[in-house]
């Protein structure tokens, strides 16, 4: 199994989005883009000072907010340093139980039309549901293809038999699958951390899988909406 990230060395699995299109430029003012050199995470800003992300990409960091092409200065970015990175107290470097993190911006963010919040769930997510899951990742299930612009794909998200199916002994109810059991489209490298949302909230974050988009392989991601309470404190905690 391996994370969603380019260069995770301590962790063993993969993330990348296949079968995908070209976003619309800055239809996702959420996203950001995690960098320690170049690009090797997403995010996504929950408020102008605080961004959720997966726990394995915790490194030094600073945020890039209002990206589309992440080789371009398009004049729609703002890029801020990291204060503070806060992963998760129980986040499993093996398994990616627990595998969420905050990142708190030296600088409040200036909300425009290229870069705003995006909600919490309300709810945890229904199976069926359609969700929107988007980054810079590998493009192709066999080889490598990174595009500079962001990428976008439609999933619904599969029923807890069908994920604990897919991967057995492995799921808990801190994560979900999204994708298609038949294969082709999925997460992959160099997606990590980034953003699944459904109804315009929050519900996932790119976590894991086995290699991308194969057959009975669907991607894994951690449920936003069991930690809420931990969001929340975390962030009245280091205000």
């Amino acid at each position: 199994m391996c994370p969603l990230l380019l260069f995770a060395a301590p962790f063993d699995r993969d993330d990348k989005i296949t079968g995908d299109y070209t976003c619309e430029k800055n239809s996702l003012p959420y996203q950001v883009s995690l960098h320690s050199g170049s690009h090797f995470c997403s995010g996504s800003l929950i408020s102008k000072q605080w961004v959720v992300s997966g726990g394995h990409c915790y490194n030094y960091i600073q945020v890039r907010l209002g990206e589309h092409n992440i080789e371009v200065l398009e004049g729609t970015q703002q890029f801020i340093n990291a204060a503070k990175i806060i992963r998760h107290p129980k986040c499993n470097r093996n398994t990616l139980n627990n595998d969420i993190l905050l990142t708190k911006l030296s600088s409040p963010a200036v909300i425009n039309a290229h870069v705003s919040t995006i909600s919490l769930p309300t709810a945890p997510p229904a199976a069926g549901a359609e969700c929107l899951i988007s980054g810079w990742g590998n493009t192709l299930s066999s080889g490598a293809d990174y595009p500079d612009e962001l990428q976008c794909l439609y999933a619904p998200v599969l029923t807890q038999a069908e994920c604990e199916a897919s991967y057995p002994g492995e799921i808990t109810s801190n994560i979900f699958c999204v994708g298609f059991l038949e294969g082709g489209k999925d997460s992959c490298q160099g997606d990590s951390g980034g953003p699944v949302v459904s109804n315009g909230q929050l519900q996932g974050i790119v976590s894991w899988g086995d290699d991308c988009a194969q057959k009975n392989k669907p991607g894994v991601y951690t449920k936003v909406y069991n930690y809420l309470a931990w969001i929340k404190n975390t962030i009245a905690a280091n205000s």
